[in-house]
């Protein structure tokens, strides 16, 4: 194999493994930020702790 073509394959084999790494680095994003949306979603789904524990029974 000649010097042109090694440095093809290995331009080649970089590009690749960088492109690689940039998707995984846009799904690790997306995936923290859907978690953190979630997180929120149930901390605001969750009731006031004293709501509903008494009841008023005046009439």
């Amino acid at each position: 194999m000649d010097i042109a073509a090694l440095s093809m394959a290995m331009s080649t084999t970089q590009l690749k493994q960088q492109s690689s790494l940039a998707v995984m680095d846009k799904a690790m994003h997306n995936a923290e930020s859907d978690g953190n949306q979630v997180v929120e979603m149930i901390e605001k789904s969750i009731p006031h702790p004293n709501l509903g524990s008494q009841v008023d029974l005046k009439g």
